[in-house]
């Protein structure tokens, strides 16, 4: 768990680099394959910065990406495999990597997002020189050791692996880089990073993602929002909200608007009460219908009152009752609460 700890604040860390500490992991990664050590290492502010510093090199020589990580990462789960036997490897998996697996995957996949995006904007909007572009824009991303972003796998083989040391130097203390046979391009952490409970990229007031050089990311609950999208959405109103045409969007409006809310202001009419609840029903344009149960606890608060519960419930739900079992696992049926809570 120290190790799972240590990571998972790795992969999240923000603020300048060390760079002499991530140039000292380069080094001894290179060395570790058998490799010079190469001539120049560049820096740049962030992924995107990192791919225009790349597209500038001068004579960088061969990709050696295969030869520092794919090969070293492969031949050390394949020794570590071995030696704990499948349950011990999935035992030691379970409690280290995959507990941060989802989130560094998600995040590393919407910075490569964003960065293509960004690269495309001078290209083409349609034709083969736009499919050719982005073909090759990808390809050079994926070359990229992600630094940082590789924590999962990382925590998995801390204290196991003298080989990865110098790939784990360099993600303690900086971002995403590219090797080269003579050259290195290494990028900066975020400067900013804003995520909800989930871990997901999160912000209602400005980019969830920023790096020092202005290249930033706008998302709400881990959903990619247009930047000028979110300062809309302090002027909401269930008009605006009806009128959204992108469906995901209009979700975006309804979770930060508020479902009761939007219910309340925009003339809504319950579809069924019971003893259970009320059960509401939003129907939207070319979107599934949002299905809220209106749930009174039974327990009063300290000054008396009681508080009202929204649940979310699957559009095909046509009892409040059914509602509220669905959020216990089971059938309406069998719903029979001996006491509420």
């Amino acid at each position: 768990m120290q190790y799972t700890d240590k990571w998972r604040a790795i992969a999240v860390a923000t603020g300048p680099a060390d760079r002499a500490a991530a140039e000292d992991g380069v080094r001894l990664a290179y060395r570790t394959a058998g490799l010079a050590a190469p001539d120049r290492i560049v820096w740049a502010d962030s992924p995107l910065a990192g791919m225009h510093a790349v597209r500038d090199l001068a004579d960088p020589g061969r990709s050696v990406r295969d030869d520092v990580r794919t090969r070293p990462w492969a031949d050390e789960r394949r020794r570590v495999h071995d030696e704990l036997g499948p349950g011990g490897w999935t035992a030691l998996w379970s409690s280290t990597g995959a507990l941060l697996w989802d989130s560094t995957r998600a995040l590393a996949e919407r910075i490569r997002a964003g960065a293509v995006d960004a690269l495309l904007e001078k290209v083409p909007q349609e034709g083969p020189r736009h499919a050719e572009a982005e073909t090759g824009i990808r390809g050079a991303l994926l070359e990229a050791i992600l630094g940082q972003h590789d924590a999962a796998w990382l925590a998995a083989f801390d204290g196991r692996s003298e080989r990865l040391e110098g790939l784990a130097r360099v993600a303690a203390h900086a971002g995403w880089w590219w090797p080269y046979e003579n050259a290195v391009v290494i990028c900066e952490r975020p400067s900013q990073l804003h995520r909800d409970e989930a871990g997901r990229l999160d912000s209602g007031e400005g980019p969830a993602l920023v790096f020092p050089d202005g290249f930033a990311l706008h998302a709400w609950r881990g959903m990619p929002v247009p930047a000028e999208f979110l300062h809309e959405l302090t002027a909401l109103t269930p008009e605006r909200i009806r009128d959204q045409e992108n469906a995901e969007l209009r979700r975006v409006m309804l979770e930060y608007y508020g479902y009761d809310r939007y219910l309340a202001e925009s003339g809504a009419e319950p579809v069924h009460r019971d003893e259970t609840g009320i059960l509401w029903r939003i129907t939207l344009a070319d979107d599934e219908d949002v299905v809220m149960v209106e749930v009174l606890n039974s327990t009063p608060e300290p000054d008396g009152t009681h508080r009202t519960y929204w649940l979310r419930v699957p559009p095909t739900t046509r009892t409040a009752k059914e509602g509220v079992a669905w959020t216990f696992g089971i059938q309406a049926d069998a719903y029979e609460p001996l006491q509420q809570t």
